[in-house]
């Protein structure tokens, strides 16, 4: 069974400004419903259910003084006008879902079919009614208003333990809210808390504003709720609740703040337009001729100098090293230096690695990973340095006495190959990414959280598509404990096929 998918949802809340008229009720549905297509939208109507024989205190059907009872009471609507309403949402191709403030509502939701259940912020804590919503088994989404991280906490597990479909909306129970109450950096707490949940945020600001909906978006959240209505000459709407015109207003506003924030950047990186790579060459300086320079003179900062405009094709600043650069050719004062003109020397020995540690340092940023001072660090690059990023794996020793720990970075694409231990036994548990391994022939794809056991004498070996970070816990390391299926790593000496780092600071290099 395919998971439901909460990301880009907007929920239209029609709460009572149905006004307990099916007629009004349709109306209000096919005007957003005009909106949604308009912006081409996915969104879901939300009802909300409440049976009031048993809701209600007897004693409050009538001259109650609670402010919210009698409002139910005249906008209450038959089960069969319901049903006219749920129709009529499923032919404007939106989805269909409810809220239900009491037990007796849920097994009405789940035999009408809904799409998806909500939990309202004042039933968070209604355990009765949780456990019943539980058992309806449909994707939910939990409103947040007014509770602390503690209570979310216990809805988060309540539901996850029991296999439930989860999201979540931070939300503020103030109508309307005031400015300094919206608290939209909580979606960042939320995100880093739950993750796997999709976070969004359910507004009820005043409706003519569009700001909060741009900015909840940038910090991440990918569901968005607001209540609606529509109004007639003898209907007005409250604060908190759109017309069909704000709520095109509300997705035109939604719609331009996920063009500023565009594409996921995650695995990418920024993209950059042929229009910005020209923009910025415009400015960027090439390497000149300081002086007459005849044939085979390996450069220094004595024979050139760095100035715009940068000639197309030309040698950039950014690819200066000093002593690095031997010219092919004589060159005139002033004359731009372009990459048939040399000859870049070897680089020295580990320099390729100090590129590659940045992007160590940055995968464990992303993954919130940190150490201290007292580690090493070691490059496996069984088939020399130059095939590194195809066959290698970054390890950082954090402890090896009688139990041992590493760290085992994998760069995107890379490979570790087949082995074996003749002392250690160790498990590999996934922080981050995804890893595949073979463990004595038995092909494994590893998820955050997995573990593997490898016992020693097994062969196995591992790679990552998009890269991962690994814990590895086993018995004590001895560097000369592991064979390789290829003979030829075997006969290799350790300081060929390992390079030992002290730390990162310097990058001093051990000598073996």
């Amino acid at each position: 069974m395919n998971k439901f998918d909460f990301n880009n949802l907007f929920v239209l809340d029609l709460a009572n400004n149905h006004q307990g008229s099916v007629d009004h009720g349709l109306k209000i549905i096919k005007e957003c419903g005009k909106m949604v297509r308009r912006h081409n939208i996915r969104a879901a109507i939300k009802f909300q259910f409440r049976q009031y024989d048993t809701f209600i205190h007897p004693d409050h059907f009538e001259g109650s003084d609670n402010i919210h009872i009698p409002r139910f009471l005249s906008t209450q609507l038959k089960l069969e006008e319901w049903k006219k309403l749920y129709d009529a949402v499923k032919k404007e191709g939106m989805l269909t879902m409810c809220t239900p403030f009491d037990n007796e509502s849920v097994p009405i939701i789940v035999d009408m079919e809904f799409d998806i259940i909500k939990v309202a912020s004042c039933s968070a804590k209604d355990w009765p009614l949780l456990e019943e919503i539980s058992k309806a088994m449909l994707p939910i989404i939990a409103s947040t208003g007014g509770l602390d991280l503690e209570n979310v906490d216990d809805i988060v597990s309540f539901f996850s333990h029991r296999g439930n479909e989860l999201a979540l909306m931070h939300c503020v129970s103030i109508y309307p809210i005031p400015t300094k109450d919206f608290h939209l950096n909580h979606i960042d707490t939320l995100i880093d808390r739950y993750r796997g949940h999709t976070i969004g945020w359910s507004t009820h600001e005043n409706q003519d504003e569009v700001a909060p909906v741009q900015i909840a978006m940038a910090k991440g959240a990918r569901m968005f709720e607001r209540h609606i209505g529509y109004e007639t000459a003898d209907i007005k709407l409250n604060l908190y609740s759109s017309t069909p015109e704000q709520l095109d207003a509300w997705f035109k506003a939604y719609s331009y703040a996920k063009d500023l924030c565009g594409l996921n950047t995650k695995d990418l990186g920024k993209p950059t337009t042929d229009i910005e790579k020209k923009s910025l060459e415009g400015l960027q300086r090439g390497i000149f001729a300081k002086k007459k320079i005849p044939k085979n003179t390996l450069l220094t900062s004595d024979d050139v100098f760095f100035a715009m405009p940068f000639v197309p094709g030309q040698i950039s600043s950014e690819k200066w090293v000093e002593n690095s650069i031997l010219i092919n050719k004589s060159l005139s004062i002033n004359e731009p230096i372009f990459p048939n003109d040399v000859r870049f020397k070897e680089t020295k020995k580990n320099k390729l690695f100090r590129k590659e540690i940045h992007e160590y340092k940055a995968m464990l940023n992303e993954a919130s990973i940190f150490l201290n001072s007292e580690f090493e660090i070691e490059f496996s690059h069984h088939y020399g340095q130059e095939k590194f990023r195809e066959v290698g794996a970054l390890i950082i020793d954090c402890i090896n006495r009688e139990y041992c720990k590493k760290l085992i970075l994998v760069l995107p694409g890379q490979r570790h190959p087949s082995h074996f231990h003749k002392r250690k036994e160790e498990t590999f548990q996934v922080l981050t990414g995804i890893f595949e391994c073979v463990i004595d022939g038995h092909q494994k794809t590893l998820y955050p959280g997995d573990t593997a056991l490898v016992q020693p004498g097994v062969w196995h070996k591992f790679w990552s598509k998009e890269g991962c970070i690994v814990e590895e816990v086993s018995t004590t390391h001895y560097d000369d404990d592991s064979i390789y299926n290829d003979k030829k790593i075997n006969n290799l000496k350790r300081s060929e096929r390992k390079t030992k780092v002290k730390n990162w600071g310097r990058f001093e290099l051990l000598l073996e």
